[in-house]
């Protein structure tokens, strides 16, 4: 009895029937067997994964000492001098560490399967390309293994997590069963999971997606050769990208156009055609769409961290603490996001800020601030509600710290509404970066860096002409990727209320009956 009379509310907080780690230890057989295929998953990719989680954590530290120095930069010079050469420093460690991920071999690299060579002659072999392979093949081939490989992964994700329901969680039963129980029959919702895939996919591995790369087609194509057969003088011949590119250009003017799915004069294939200024539009797209989510998920994890806290906290103190979060959205609210957008824009042009992912940093870090109060008002509600319920005034009278139960009692409700409205959103800033790289002007992220909203800047002009591709096909990657967030969010919103599923429909109905 004294044990329970001096046992405190931290003391409580610690205590757990038993940890992860102790479950696995006692049946361990369906953790091997799934991380044994995990492994290998991993193993085979290695390179290009661990190459794009260094760029997250580059561009993570690069912001947080970014802000720091900003702030103790404005109080002490030389102080912000040595934090900008902490950055500097850790900087060039991680971007030495990305370097050796990328000279990693993979199983669907370039080097394994590559696409580009030559033609011995007018009707002759090919050179260089995957088991002498037509370079559309061997491009198809693996873009064709990339998917599989993601579709494989991807599954064996999920794989895991029935793997702890079955085996290893502590309960038997919880709310979020039935919510994937439920989008397991959403159609709606599952095409915009599979879109959403294709476009992660399309990020993750856009080096290896690509027939060409971004460094020797459009960043640096005077530094790169190519070979090619020359049908004037019957032999293989050597030019540079940047030359090739110049003699590949689509314009839409007679027979200048290199369209989707054919090859240009060099032997080169481009499954999207090429741009105005020759680049293959596939590469540029596939890159595009890494910048693109790359900053969408930026904006939205710091907008969806600030408005969980916010929300939580406002939440569950109320009264001052509520009235002050509300007056700081409505503030950030009554200033138009476009303006801000510009404004910043046009106020860092110079700063070394604007170099942090190509610029893209600093709009994640805008739209961050932009998003929050939206955010916070979708999940504020279902926030104020579980703070109204009696299991949370049994954790207050229990004692137990107001930290713990909004971790442990609030945060589980709200995610799954912040999740609905956050995949909702990120389809507003990849269309507003497209429209700034669009209106262009040092606006956007920067040139020769791709951006989908450059691209369709580029053929606005050729729209009606042969050259139609050049901006059609990026904008119908960004209708069809919003299409794709907007049906996941509504897969995850009636997976998490069935009874919203369809509601608009009959609400419209019976408006129609009774007008």
């Amino acid at each position: 009895m004294c044990a329970t009379v001096t046992d405190t509310a931290r003391d409580r907080d610690r205590r757990e029937e038993s940890t992860l780690r102790e479950r696995v230890l006692a049946n361990p057989e369906p953790a091997l067997r799934w991380g044994a295929v995990a492994f290998v998953l991993v193993a085979v990719e290695f390179g290009a994964l661990a190459g794009g989680l260094l760029l997250l954590l580059d561009a993570t530290v690069i912001g947080v000492t970014a802000l720091i120095e900003v702030v103790v930069g404005a109080l002490s010079q030389s102080a912000g001098e040595a934090v900008y050469a902490v950055q500097q420093s850790a900087s060039g460690f991680l971007d030495g560490l990305r370097a050796a991920a990328g000279n990693v071999p993979t199983l669907l690299s370039r080097e394994t399967i590559p696409n580009q060579g030559y033609q011995t002659g007018p009707s002759g072999s090919w050179e260089g390309t995957f088991l002498g392979l037509q370079p559309a093949v061997a491009w198809a081939i693996r873009l064709v293994l990339v998917y599989l490989y993601a579709a494989v992964a991807s599954y064996w994700v999920y794989r895991g997590w029935l793997v702890f329901r079955d085996h290893y969680r502590q309960v038997d039963w919880t709310p979020r069963d039935d919510v994937v129980d439920r989008l397991r029959d959403h159609r709606w919702g599952q095409f915009g999971i599979v879109v959403v895939l294709v476009f992660v996919t399309m990020a993750l591995f856009a080096p290896a997606l690509g027939p060409t790369t971004v460094e020797q087609n459009i960043e640096s194509p005077y530094s790169n050769e190519i070979q090619y057969y020359d049908a004037e003088s019957g032999s293989v011949a050597t030019i540079y990208a940047g030359d090739a590119n110049f003699n590949s250009k689509s314009k839409g003017q007679g027979e200048q156009n290199v369209g989707p799915m054919t090859y240009d004069d060099y032997g080169r294939f481009h499954p999207f055609g090429t741009l105005t200024n020759g680049r293959d539009l596939f590469t540029f797209s596939v890159a595009g769409a890494r910048v693109s989510m790359m900053v969408g998920a930026l904006a939205i994890v710091l907008a969806s961290l600030i408005a969980i806290v916010a929300s939580m906290m406002s939440a569950y103190y109320k009264g001052l603490v509520d009235l002050v979060t509300i007056l700081v959205a409505d503030g950030i609210t009554s200033i138009p996001g476009l303006l801000l957008l510009l404004m910043v824009g046009m106020a860092f042009q110079g700063h070394w800020l604007v170099n942090v992912l190509n610029g893209g940093f600093l709009y994640a870090l805008t739209f961050g601030i932009i998003l929050f109060p939206s955010l916070w008002r979708s999940v504020r509600g279902p926030a104020l509600q579980v703070s109204e319920e009696e299991w949370i005034d049994a954790a207050k009278s229990f004692g137990q710290r107001p930290r713990t139960t909004m971790r442990k009692h609030m945060l589980p409700y709200v995610v799954p509404y912040l999740l609905v409205y956050g995949s909702m959103t990120v389809g507003g800033v990849i269309i507003s970066m497209a429209a700034l790289s669009f209106i262009g002007s040092g606006l956007g992220i920067n040139p020769p860096t791709p951006a989908w909203g450059r691209a369709i800047d580029m053929g606005r002009n050729y729209v009606s002409t042969q050259s139609w591709h050049i901006a059609f096909i990026p904008g119908m990657l960004i209708v069809v990727l919003v299409t794709g967030l907007n049906a996941f969010g509504d897969g995850i919103r009636d997976a998490i209320d069935p009874e919203s599923e369809g509601g608009g429909e009959e609400e419209a109905q019976a408006g129609g009956a009774a007008g």
